[in-house]
């Protein structure tokens, strides 16, 4: 789940990287009340000094690492919320809807809602974008055990996203063996 995860975050936070552009608010609760609760809990944010400083330790020697770097050396916020429990329903689900209302309002755009009635998973997708610049994203995952947020702010071009997903090479990492089906966490 962790290794999943950290795969994820990777994925998701160089796809935001900053320019100028601002993405729309997104407000987080803080979920104080379930870190006593959680088995497992993840709860960070960085800002664009810490996350220019992780650009350094990836090296450049390649177009596509090169374009990776730049991503990072450009991120302007990111923010990964994850939470586990012994038990199901520990947490409110109104806590994780509510964020799923401001991703409804204006500035942002669902790009993939999943829906697993059996598991009772919802993994929500949204980004905001300007011209042809990404400028916010954001990925809404939950379970009965299980919650994670991502949240990461920037602007990003289409020509990086490719280079990052060559980077990343994201079929050879795929548990499932099956190309364009990832599990999201």
């Amino acid at each position: 789940m962790v290794k999943r995860m950290v795969l994820v975050l990777v994925a998701f936070s160089a796809l935001s990287a900053c320019a100028h552009a601002q993405p729309p608010e997104l407000r987080l609760p803080t979920f104080d009340h379930l870190r006593a609760q959680a088995t497992e809990s993840v709860d960070f944010s960085l800002s664009p000094l810490p996350l220019k400083l992780a650009g350094w330790f990836i090296h450049d020697d390649d177009a596509n690492s090169a374009a990776v770097k730049s991503i990072f050396n450009g991120l302007h916020g990111l923010h990964v919320m994850h939470y586990e429990f012994a038990a199901d329903d520990v947490y409110s689900h109104a806590d994780i809807d509510a964020v799923r209302a401001q991703l409804e309002q204006r500035g942002w755009t669902s790009i993939a809602r999943v829906r697993d009635q059996k598991k009772s998973q919802d993994v929500d997708v949204y980004l905001a974008y300007e011209s042809n610049r990404i400028t916010g994203l954001a990925i809404v995952a939950s379970e009965p055990r299980q919650f994670t947020i991502v949240h990461a702010s920037g602007s990003l071009d289409m020509k990086q996203v490719d280079a990052l997903r060559m980077h990343l090479d994201l079929d050879r990492h795929n548990p499932s063996g099956t190309q364009g089906s990832y599990p999201l966490l």
